[in-house]
């Protein structure tokens, strides 16, 4: 990569795009709100949108993006999406913005966006192989090994979220079965808990905050959590053996400090060197991990 390229972010709330320079850096960058309600023709005029205000300053080759949902690596059409992006599922992003921008588009789903956003310009640069786990609103995972996205048959591989996890029997996962990761550990899990402990419905980062500050009940309900998804970590890791495992998303601050003690409690002796690091590129993450997703040569 000798030029700048364009990656593309849609998200529920809100789509960026950037222009991203060979060295991983954001050059420039222009979000909007995303027109979720409108409509999947509505989300992907405001993405070309953005782009097309920056392709001019970018080489020639493919834009990237980063998109909610799970996406079909073959096609980068949505095979299935929550109701986050009503419609979305089914929505031919790659060559509806192939259409709009008149030059190739690579899609794939945004945690792995962020993945290889980390590996390349990240804290899991230099590393060949890397998990990541993004803990926001709810649960996302992605393998990257040698700089590519291990996709799995259907574009799904590294998802977590659906992972068994003890503690979590009493609360509902996104996908709408009780006891899985996601419902412990993200945002809506913390937001759950919290409200089973003392009846008082709030914001996931309103826990958090009310952790830090000092509230008992919300600081037990993150420290369980953040236990939780620190020893199903160290599972992970004698699973898929990675070189690190990364922790990105709105929830990482505050679920950190109890992950990593019990990351360390029960790491498997065999892979004790395996560090469980926090994600540094923050909102950036997806923008230029769908970056470097354009600049990969299509296996």
């Amino acid at each position: 990569m000798t030029a700048p390229v364009v990656g593309v972010d849609i998200g529920g709330t809100k789509t960026a795009a950037a222009l991203v320079g060979p060295d991983g850096k954001v050059l420039q960058h222009r979000d909007a709100p995303t027109p979720a309600q409108s409509g999947p023709e509505a989300v992907l005029d405001t993405a070309a949108g953005l782009a097309a205000g920056l392709v001019g300053a970018a080489g020639t080759g493919p834009v990237g993006v980063g998109t909610a949902g799970t996406v079909d690596p073959a096609t980068g059409r949505i095979r299935y999406a929550t109701d986050s992006l009503p419609g979305w599922a089914g929505t031919p992003v790659a060559d509806a913005l192939a259409a709009r921008l008149g030059r190739p588009v690579r899609v794939t789903n945004d945690v792995n966006a962020a993945a290889l956003g980390e590996c390349w310009a990240g804290a899991g640069r230099d590393r060949a192989h890397v998990l990541l786990v993004a803990a926001g609103t709810g649960l996302g995972g992605a393998v990257v090994r040698n700089g590519r996205v291990e996709a799995g048959a259907r574009g799904a591989a590294g998802e977590v979220a659906h992972l068994p996890a003890p503690g979590a029997e009493r609360l509902r996962c996104g996908c709408g079965r009780y006891g899985h990761l996601e419902a412990i550990a993200s945002g809506t899990g913390l937001a759950a808990a919290y409200a089973i402990e003392t009846g008082d419905r709030i914001s996931g980062r309103a826990v958090a905050d009310r952790a830090a500050a000092g509230d008992t009940a919300a600081r037990q309900v993150v420290d369980r959590a953040g236990a939780v998804l620190g020893a199903v970590l160290a599972g992970l890791v004698a699973l898929l053996d990675p070189d690190a495992v990364l922790v990105a998303g709105g929830a990482a601050g505050a679920l950190l400090p109890a992950a990593s003690a019990a990351y360390a409690a029960e790491l498997p002796a065999g892979w004790a060197g395996v560090p469980l690091l926090p994600a540094a590129l923050g909102a950036d993450a997806v923008v230029v991990g769908a970056a470097r997703l354009a600049t990969n040569t299509p296996e």
